[in-house]
């Protein structure tokens, strides 16, 4: 677990509930794919500790969380299973995934924060370190599903890390208090995703079909 200077148990507990759910939804997107139990486990550990075990990587932070405390691998791997006798169930609560979605994003966004902060980061690096820490996860899910990756749809996502960052890493150079700063920008993130859910905000798409265009040219 990161150590946060504050020790804020709430965060660290949405933390693990969030690593839940990113494991329960990879496994129904394995299903999708038909993938055995031993691909189903793989694919929900990757998705849910990927994200940091990619910033820890690029940022030379060891040990890498899941070697310095691998029964997160069985909890992982457990709540994979438990998902498959309940998929019809878990299917269903799509409208709770989706907010415990927003959750994980918005936590795993300042756990990567903190983490390049206490290493001395600079500003720019501690928000790519969030970003990296939110999304990669997903993004490595849907590439080993053979899916066009969340984060380059016009949906908004990488956008509410980006947002969730810059706003937490004021706490850092104006010195607020951590506490009430941390509450608001989780507050921040998760109602600026879900609303972006609900009105379908979207990022401008960039259409480009060389067929049409040849067909242009014919006509």
């Amino acid at each position: 677990m990161w150590s946060l200077p504050y020790g804020d148990a709430v965060l660290h507990g949405l933390w693990y509930a969030a690593i839940v759910a990113e494991a329960m939804s990879a496994a129904l997107a394995a299903g999708r794919r038909s993938m055995d139990w031993a691909g189903v486990c793989m694919l929900s550990c990757i998705t849910a500790l990927g994200g940091g075990t990619i910033r820890d990587v690029l940022l030379g932070h060891y040990p890498l969380l899941w070697v310095q405390q691998p029964w997160l691998l069985a909890l992982i791997s457990g709540a994979a299973l438990l998902t498959i006798p309940l998929a019809r169930l878990v299917h269903r609560l799509h409208a709770a995934f989706l907010v415990l979605d927003a959750i994980g994003l918005v936590v795993f966004t300042i756990a990567g924060c903190d983490i390049a902060w206490q290493m001395n980061a600079s500003l720019p690096i501690v928000i790519v370190a969030g970003m990296i820490t939110g999304c990669v996860g997903g993004v490595l899910r849907d590439i080993l599903c053979n899916d066009v990756p969340l984060l380059f749809r016009s949906e908004l996502y990488a956008s509410v890390s980006i947002v969730t960052g810059l706003f937490y890493a004021l706490s850092f150079g104006l010195n607020l208090n951590t506490g009430v700063w941390t509450a608001l920008t989780f507050v921040l993130g998760v109602s600026f995703r879900l609303l972006a859910i609900y009105y379908k905000w979207e990022m401008p798409k960039f259409i480009f079909s060389e067929d049409a265009k040849l067909g242009d040219d014919k006509s």
